[in-house]
């Protein structure tokens, strides 16, 4: 029983991150540079996003971590930077213009995706209590 709990729990809370991926994806592309198709590119831009996060983003990261560190954190911009690009070339229907716009927009999806989870945070105590 418990494990359906925690089952139930985690593909859950799957779904919410990826809505709100999903949100601050369509939030973000709607004033920079990037452009989403439809409500579907957005979520697999989202799904697609988690997983190069997940798998890929570690192994750069651990690959220039003396760049990072020479330049006091700021080359992490330029990964995330990368992999907005990469999922640009993986996923039809979404289009970003360049490096820079691609740099704004993963600036601006941190903050955006930051704020809608802490939005979700602040309900989820509001009903605990």
């Amino acid at each position: 029983m418990l494990s359906k709990t925690i089952a139930y729990f985690w593909i859950m809370n799957f779904i919410l991150r990826t809505l709100i991926s999903t949100l601050a994806i369509l939030i973000t592309g709607y004033f920079l540079g990037v452009q989403v198709d439809n409500f579907e590119t957005a979520v697999i831009v989202a799904i697609v996003l988690a997983f190069l996060n997940s798998f890929l983003k570690p192994i750069m990261v651990l690959l220039s971590l003396p760049v990072t560190v020479y330049t006091l954190g700021l080359f992490l911009l330029v990964i995330n930077t990368l992999i907005i690009l990469l999922a640009a070339k993986i996923v039809t229907g979404f289009h970003v213009k360049g490096f820079w716009s691609a740099m704004w927009f993963s600036i601006v999806l941190s903050v955006v995706t930051s704020v809608l989870d802490g939005i979700r945070k602040r309900d989820e105590r509001r009903r605990g209590d």
